[in-house]
């Protein structure tokens, strides 16, 4: 098994109000240094050592991102051992 992490996140050109929320908490709470903050989704996946990039690619973009809105990057972490955790 492969252990698979698919970060989503909105693209640069659209607003992303729950960043803005938490950018916004920051400066109340006295942190400095960031400029900006982007909400995403963050899925692990566990899957076969045999399914293909493309077929990742093709799940991230169908079912877990919304092409229109959102951009995404696929990575195989690594294999996972039966039962074990990486």
């Amino acid at each position: 098994m492969a252990r698979v992490i698919v970060d989503v996140l909105p693209k640069a050109e659209i607003l992303d109000p729950q960043g803005q929320a938490v950018a916004r908490a920051m400066a109340r709470l006295g942190v400095t240094g960031v400029a900006d903050v982007r909400q995403g989704k963050h899925f692990v996946l566990e899957v076969d050592d045999d399914v293909p990039d493309a077929e990742l690619e093709r799940i991230a973009g169908t079912l877990l991102a919304n092409p229109v809105m959102e951009e995404w990057v696929v990575r195989r972490e690594s294999s996972v051992a039966d039962g074990a955790q990486a």
